[in-house]
């Protein structure tokens, strides 16, 4: 048996079927993540055309129509749009708090000095716009939308990332995916605390009670996706009624999500043993046998070997990113433009927020971190290279369309839509042209960095004593 294995490798692969040729290209393609900044930008692309055009009543119509179901006294009616952005968002982000819990146990957060630098970064790249924003709005019309400069856009950034290809150091793309995951469970946090409606205890307390009930399957051991999706769902049910924004509920779960799989690699090839220790053909994988009973256990095993987070986050993503993002761009992306728009000072205000603010808080966070001695620089991300990662981090529009859509009504949400439309194009192009000009053939990020560093020397010697650390 085991010769014929080694004789015909294609014995240890799963057998092949007609539709693999239209499915695996496929599949491909969804995992190229960078392949969704491409799909949002079309999304966003779309809807300002369409808010521009002869159909643009007809479009923007479509996003208020009321949604929903009525059951006796029960009523549960929102406007589609509300149910993109409060409902279908949880689930994107659930699939970021997977991706965070999943870098801080298993990826490169889970380095305490490592994830210092993004977490202070993405603090920075917060706290400053904010401020500036402030600044330029208050006292106006506009200053309750402070929130709307805060976040960053990741799938926009991955994809500046994959344009600029290899001319990007391996350490500004660790630092701006984890920056852009930490940036993102603070921009929902500041959704929470800044831009909730009067916060209903009751139903809080029943949404607390719900997310200890989680917990407390996972602990006996319940692995039912099911019943998982129903405990999910009122939930978020409990903290919508709350007045609380209801993405918090994807947050919540996701962090409660296990990062061990349940079979662990030894098992897992004891059971396939005894699958492979039954000869070959005959019809005993038929029927209620015992052989057929070690199969079924085989393919459970082999599915369970897998944390729930990473396969979660593997079936979601693609969904997430293919499905659920443009859809929420088509839905809030769309913009009349008119002078009058242009001509509030709001624009000024959240251009300045994300085009300066957000490259000047990341790169100073970054800098007394890693001065003060709380955080490591990679030795290929320079000053220079992690001030242009700064400049993508004000590509800020799925949240803070989000955000500004909570923050503003009318004349005002139009012109935030603007800001942020230019804010993300202007910090867009200057973070990949500054990267393009450092990533030239010939250049060290690095040393370019160190060289315009003012305590370039003793920045130096520092990185040698922690590299021979």
């Amino acid at each position: 048996m085991h010769r014929d294995l080694r004789d015909d490798p294609r014995l240890s692969q799963l057998p092949k079927e007609p539709i693999d040729r239209l499915t695996r290209p496929l599949t491909r393609f969804l995992r190229i993540e960078t392949a969704s900044g491409a799909v949002l930008l079309l999304a966003a692309a779309a809807a300002l055309i369409l808010s521009n055009s002869p159909w643009a009543d007809s479009f923007l119509a479509v996003w208020e129509a009321p949604l929903g179901l009525q059951i006796g006294t029960l009523t549960l009616v929102h406007p589609a749009r509300d149910w993109i952005n409060d409902g279908l968002m949880t689930l994107f982000f659930f699939v970021v708090a997977l991706e965070l819990k999943r870098e801080l146990v298993l990826g490169e957060l889970r380095h305490p000095r490592v994830a210092a630098l993004s977490i202070a970064a993405a603090l920075g790249g917060m706290l400053v716009p904010a401020a500036i924003y402030l600044a330029l709005q208050l006292g106006e019309s506009g200053q309750h939308g402070w929130g709307t400069v805060m976040a960053t856009d990741t799938a926009f950034v991955i994809g500046c990332l994959a344009i600029l290809g290899r001319r990007a150091p391996t350490g500004l793309r660790v630092f701006l995916l984890s920056l852009a995951v930490v940036d993102d469970i603070g921009a929902i946090l500041v959704v929470a605390v800044g831009y909730s409606d009067e916060i209903g205890w009751a139903s809080l307390i029943a949404a607390g009670t719900g997310v200890a009930a989680v917990r407390a399957l996972a602990l006996v051991g319940v692995r039912s996706v099911p019943i998982y999706i129903l405990a999910g769902a009122l939930i978020w049910l409990a903290v919508d009624a709350s007045g609380i924004h209801p993405t918090v509920t994807g947050v919540a779960l996701g962090l409660l999500t296990p990062t061990r799989g349940w079979v662990s690699d030894r098992r897992l090839r004891a059971i396939l043993g005894r699958v492979l220790a039954f000869p070959p053909g005959g019809d005993h994988w038929s029927g209620s046998t015992e052989d057929r009973r070690a199969l079924r256990s085989a393919a459970r095993a082999a599915r369970e070997t897998l944390s729930p987070v990473e396969r979660l986050e593997a079936a979601l993503h693609p969904w997430v990113a293919f499905g659920v993002m443009p859809l929420f761009a088509l839905a809030n992306a769309g913009v009349v433009l008119s002078s009058d728009a242009l001509a509030e000072p709001l624009v000024l205000a959240i251009v300045v927020g994300f085009v300066f603010g957000k490259p000047l808080g990341v790169v100073s966070f970054a800098w007394l971190a890693v001065r003060s001695g709380l955080a490591a620089r990679p030795r290929d991300l320079g000053w220079a290279a992690l001030a242009g990662g700064g400049m993508l981090a004000g590509i800020g529009f799925t949240m803070a369309l989000l955000i500004a859509d909570l923050a503003f009504e009318g004349a005002l949400l139009d012109a935030a839509k603007l800001g942020i439309l230019a804010a993300s194009i202007v910090s867009a192009t200057a973070g990949l042209a500054l990267l393009a000009w450092l990533g030239r053939p010939g250049r060290d990020f690095a040393s370019i960095s160190d060289r315009t560093n003012a305590d370039g020397r003793s920045h130096i010697r520092s990185e040698r004593k922690e590299s021979a650390v």
